[in-house]
């Protein structure tokens, strides 16, 4: 077999996954002070930024799918360099960008890329490694995708304090190079998961449609009303298309996603959960960035969201600590509670204050850590750790939709709502509220509707595959007769 001088190493291998995420994750949340800097200088409309980071969020969201039906018919681990060369295309294209054309086919491939390494690196160091490794890979991949996220503002505001954009995309290029190079020396060669599945068009063809459109239809909202045309058409029909998409899935005899496996009471409290809290979290985030740019200087701005990444590392090392423990479930539950009271001192004034801010962005970063990871090792221990990778590209991809589609509505919300922009600020970060609170209550309810008793994971019996972390009960077994479900991925 061939492999690497570092294949198996697991500090070399959890390095390379750290590098392939943080440099997209971080820069979608830094472009914000540096969006006018790069519009100027390649001359591009704030309205073509937009669509193009528009653009990137729906690569993103779609190579979650495109990467499960590659590591079925494709060597994975080759297909991980492929990906790791692409990625580092796009930063530097994007990094030495002189038009727009440039920039935009280098930010997309960023956004396709990331997803596509995500999913083919993270799952096998999850499961290719003894259990004793769990809790650290726990930690990690919290740290990656939330830590990454939270330090976004504080790299934009450093960066437009220097008037300048090139450095902090060099520097991303530079991490894509690193992780290519760790992929590269960790190479460990594997056959496809399964060469002879069916490749599923019709859920490839809806993933890529349905995420184009409904991400072009969001970044419309900019520059148009969402009664027009070119904004509520592409919107609607795209979460339309994703909607079908998942039907596909659940009525599918052999399914690309084992939605139809992920229909039980504890996999789907976590899914509500982990939705509510990207699309909150994300959102609280965006809002009072933007309206506070009146207010304060990038630099300073940046750094007041810096205990978002303070939080965000305290809740990974914890949620190491309660993973393999019936308190998981109870974990989730307080980082929606943390979420909730940060956006309610985040718009306890209008507009919001520094002080308020700062601590809320903590407060923030403390329950986006606590819920979205844990809630998806909640759906992961309810199917055979064989397939955590489509569980994984599932909630990554309900993730992505809530997280980078519903931001800008509510912006949208915020700018054309109440008297003035500080009203209508208010007035979405009250959403934001209030699907935060719907995400606890509606995971509270299922578990009620179940009848769940929090119960812990048989941690080593499903890093074994041969089943299960716990038994899941039907939805609402509380009001009907148990029914058979599709276990082909369980």
């Amino acid at each position: 077999m061939r492999q690497g001088p570092l294949a198996g190493r697991y500090p070399a291998v959890a390095t390379m996954v750290v590098l392939a995420l943080v440099p997209y994750l971080a820069l979608s949340a830094a472009l914000g002070p540096i969006t006018p800097l790069i519009a100027r200088e390649l001359g591009m409309s704030l309205q073509a930024m937009n669509v193009t980071a528009g653009m990137a969020n729906a690569g993103y969201a779609v190579g979650t799918v495109l990467a499960v039906q590659f590591a079925q018919h494709l060597p994975q681990r080759r297909m991980l360099l492929v990906y790791g060369a692409v990625l580092l295309i796009g930063s530097v294209l994007t990094a030495a960008a002189v038009d727009p054309a440039m920039f935009i086919v280098g930010h997309v491939l960023q956004g396709l890329c990331t997803s596509l390494l995500l999913i083919a690196a993270v799952p096998p160091l999850i499961i290719g490694y003894p259990a004793a490794r769990l809790r650290t890979t726990a930690v990690i991949m919290n740290v990656c995708i939330f830590g990454a996220v939270a330090l976004g503002p504080v790299l934009g505001g450093v960066q437009a304090n220097a008037n300048g954009w090139r450095p902090l995309f060099w520097a991303i290029a530079g991490i894509a190079a690193g992780a290519l190079v760790l992929s590269a020396v960790t190479f460990q060669d594997t056959p496809p998961n399964e060469p002879g599945a069916p490749v599923d068009y019709i859920a490839l063809a809806l993933a890529t449609v349905g995420c184009a459109a409904a991400f072009f239809g969001a970044s419309e909202l900019l520059t148009h009303p969402f009664v027009d045309a070119l904004t509520c058409g592409p919107l609607i029909g795209g979460l339309l298309l994703i909607v079908i998409l998942f039907v596909h899935e659940y009525t599918a005899r052999r399914p690309l996603l084992c939605v139809g496996s992920l229909v039980s009471t504890l996999p789907v409290a976590g899914v509500v959960a982990a939705i509510c809290a990207a699309a909150a979290s994300v959102s609280a985030i965006s809002l009072t960035l933007t309206t506070l740019a009146r207010h304060y200087s990038p630099l300073h701005l940046g750094l007041l969201y810096l205990p978002e990444f303070g939080g965000a590392v305290i809740a990974a090392f914890v949620f190491g600590s309660v993973f393999r423990t019936h308190l998981l479930h109870y974990f989730v539950l307080v980082g929606l509670l943390f979420l909730t009271v940060g956006i309610v001192l985040m718009n306890a004034a209008a507009p919001p204050t520094g002080p308020l801010t700062s601590v809320g962005s903590g407060l923030v970063g403390v329950g986006v850590g606590s819920s979205v990871v844990p809630a998806l090792f909640i759906a992961g221990f309810s199917l055979r750790s064989t397939n955590v990778q489509r569980v994984f590209a599932i909630i990554e991809l309900m993730r992505a939709v809530a997280a980078f589609m519903i931001a800008p509505v509510l912006l949208y919300v915020a700018a054309n709502v109440g008297s003035d922009p500080d009203s209508g600020t208010r007035t979405a970060l009250w959403i934001c509220f209030g699907i935060s609170v719907a995400g606890a209550l509606g995971a509270i309810g299922l578990y009620v509707a179940g009848r769940v008793r929090p119960p812990t994971p048989s941690v080593d019996g499903w890093m074994s595959g041969e089943r299960p972390g716990w038994d899941s009960p039907p939805l609402f077994a509380r009001f009907r007769q148990p029914v058979e479900r599709d276990d082909s991925c369980l």
